[in-house]
């Protein structure tokens, strides 16, 4: 999967390279071409997240003799072997970053579990109460609606329903351990500030803008809790003695 996802992200930074060489300003005036410009941007912001040092010239000239059709200045086994060395480079990368983060989140986590109005749990959830709320926290299966805004430690922000004008809803225990640990605390109503360590977040393996290892922080308010909807009734089976019973007095 790694090996498939490293070479996309080349194919992709290959494509938006030769783009990138091209002098022609970029034209907008056609669906084609702004559906283009989107891909090219939703593969940029991902391709720009990876750890690869690439040589651009180099890869351009990869790209332009495969789309015309062109021998390969490398032999199948050679492009196996730098393949292969660049994923050595990517991963070796990923967990210099991640070692990297994962001290940094815990040197933050010691220092702000000092600070006035936080409270920290077993699990090693870090919390301050905002506002409390009235009612019952939710339980697992139930839905919640919340508003939010994620930052890293950086204080650089991430993701924010307030920001896209709207709460979002899930099941409590749909999501990242340290908010479903810290929801079942929440009564309907609350604010509360939230410090997640990274084994309660996404972990060595991050997701998306968030990277491995990363401790995240999110100011969120519970809204509203929705009891965890019923389970349908089951069918009745073929053999049921009701139903046969009931064939019979037909």
């Amino acid at each position: 999967m790694q090996n498939k996802f490293i070479f996309f992200s080349l194919v992709a930074f290959a494509s938006l390279s030769a783009l990138v060489a091209c002098d022609k300003p970029v034209k907008l005036d056609s669906d084609l071409q702004k559906g283009s410009y989107a891909v090219g941007q939703t593969i940029g912001g991902n391709i720009k997240s990876q750890p690869l040092q690439l040589d651009l010239v180099a890869l351009v000239g990869g790209l332009k003799d495969a789309v015309e059709g062109k021998t390969s200045k490398l032999k199948p086994e050679e492009i196996k072997d730098a393949m292969m060395k660049l994923q050595q480079q990517a991963m070796g990368k990923m967990t210099e970053s991640a070692d990297k983060n994962k001290k940094e989140g815990e040197t933050f986590l010691a220092t702000n579990k000092a600070k006035e109005g936080w409270k920290a749990t077993a699990s090693g959830l870090q919390y301050k109460v905002e506002k409390e709320g009235s009612g019952n926290p939710p339980k697992d299966g139930d839905i919640v609606k919340v508003h939010y805004t994620g930052t890293f430690i950086s204080g650089e922000k991430f993701d924010s329903s307030r920001d896209k004008g709207e709460p979002i809803e899930f099941p409590v225990n749909g999501v990242i351990a340290g908010w479903t640990e810290a929801l079942k605390i929440m009564k309907p109503g609350a604010k509360y500030q939230l410090a997640i360590p990274s084994d309660l977040a996404y972990g060595p393996g991050g997701k998306g803008q968030i990277a491995p290892n990363s401790t995240l922080l999110f100011d969120v308010e519970l809204l509203e809790v929705k009891a965890a909807p019923a389970p349908a009734a089951a069918a009745a089976p073929a053999g049921d003695k009701t139903a046969k019973a009931s064939k019979k007095k037909k």
